[in-house]
């Protein structure tokens, strides 16, 4: 499947530190196409991301691409919809008991030739989304009330399972901790398709994360636990801070990318007491899921730039966010600008020399009510940009920034 990493990123408001003048590295711009346009609401052919009427309430929508085709699981409007990349709706599967009759696809059965179907499915909440190699989708869906259970352990609720549909969009299974039928998850932050079409279920506790790995048919293969006192530290970096800011799964190794950011006290030197926190460093820890260990260790770099407030420069110096990674060990990074996105592409396959390419995606100001991304296995970034009234589906590739290296 494509590996993605999905992040549902409101930005209504850019960071505050770019609201005056900013001076950084040009960036060379990635080239954007923009393939569809979708209009918000709750009929079919809509995304129903939030209430027209006034009343905006929980934002919630995800996707993935893979192959050229656009899966988006659409939590308020209960439903998830396939479109090719002209934006001609394909598949649909959806709750009959919230969403209207299906106008232009007709019901699915068996044995019929048809090109465009839908299927009924008492869908509540679905969210995170991946796709395999044989077009099966997996998506994150919510439990009722009856079916959640609180965790007094991890201080968790678990109410989340995996809904597993065919190439067709017929419900196979779920699955939950323990495979097909198990428990519920905890909240669930990512949901990754892996080598042999493996899948991955990233969860995030209050005590730590979990990471669920099971194998094409949906039996549990391994399970990591990580906890939020026991987070890896270089050994030449002792009393600093830490937060880990996102885990992603490999789409070709069964491997993890943890990205873990450090910070270090900052001291007032007249009274030699802690006036607050500032960032130390940002490291990429590879590990093995067969037995949980770290691989190698990948530094990453600040993004730098110069604010200029009541002409005095300030630097400035910004953890990247991880985005996710692609074949051959080459992770995604970015970080909010003005104009869209920074981009830096590290090569973690490289041991001599650590390879950077940096690009920026541009994003307008108008589009920044919700945006979502996709990362696919080949370095296609998707993305998923709102404004008041539409939701557009686009792409930017990333082949000229990366260079001539085979993907």
């Amino acid at each position: 499947m494509s590996l993605k990493v999905k992040r549902g990123i409101l930005l209504s408001t850019l960071l505050s530190l770019f609201a005056g003048a900013c001076t950084r590295e040009a960036f060379p711009a990635i080239t954007r196409e923009d393939l569809f346009t979708l209009e918000i609401g709750r009929m079919e052919d809509q995304i129903a991301l939030y209430n027209l009427e006034g009343d905006q309430g929980i934002r919630r929508a995800d996707f993935t691409m893979r192959e050229g085709l656009f899966y988006i699981s659409d939590a308020n409007g209960e439903k998830i919809s396939r479109y090719n990349s002209y934006g001609d709706l394909l598949v649909m599967m959806y709750n009959d008991q919230t969403n209207p009759l299906p106008l232009t696809l007709l019901p699915w059965k068996e044995g019929e030739i048809v090109t465009r179907w839908a299927f009924t499915y008492p869908l509540k909440a679905p969210g995170k989304i991946t796709v395999d190699s044989r077009k099966h989708l997996y998506v994150e869906d919510q439990l009722p009330d009856e079916g959640q259970r609180f965790d007094p352990e991890s201080k968790a609720l678990h109410n989340k399972v995996i809904l597993h549909f065919d190439e067709y969009g017929r419900f196979v299974r779920y699955l939950g901790q323990e495979g097909i039928g198990g428990s519920p998850f905890p909240k669930i932050e990512g949901l990754y398709s892996s080598v042999q079409d493996e899948l991955v279920v990233v969860c995030r506790l209050p005590t730590g994360w979990h990471i669920y790995w099971f194998d094409a048919d949906g039996m549990s293969l391994y399970l990591v636990k990580l906890h939020n006192t026991a987070l890896p530290i270089p050994p030449d970096r002792d009393i600093v801070f830490v937060s880990l800011d996102a885990i992603a799964a490999a789409p070709d190794e069964r491997k993890l990318y943890l990205k873990v950011d450090y910070y270090r006290d900052t001291y007032d030197e007249s009274t030699n007491t802690r006036s607050g926190s500032e960032p130390d460093s940002s490291v990429i820890w590879v590990m093995r899921v067969e037995d949980g260990s770290y691989e190698r260790t990948i530094e990453v770099p600040f993004f730098e730039s110069t604010v200029i407030e009541s002409g005095r420069k300030t630097a400035v110096k910004l953890f990247y966010s991880l985005l996710g990674v692609i074949r051959k060990e080459r992770v995604f990074l970015s970080v909010p600008v003005e104009e869209g996105y920074a981009i830096l592409i590290l090569d973690a396959g490289s041991t001599n020399s650590r390879e950077q390419h940096r690009g920026l995606i541009q994003v307008k100001p108008e589009e920044l009510q919700f945006n979502a991304f996709d990362l696919a296995e080949d370095g296609i970034l998707s993305g998923l940009l709102a404004d008041n009234w539409n939701i557009k589906l686009v792409w930017w590739r990333t082949d000229k920034l990366i260079g001539d290296v085979p993907l």
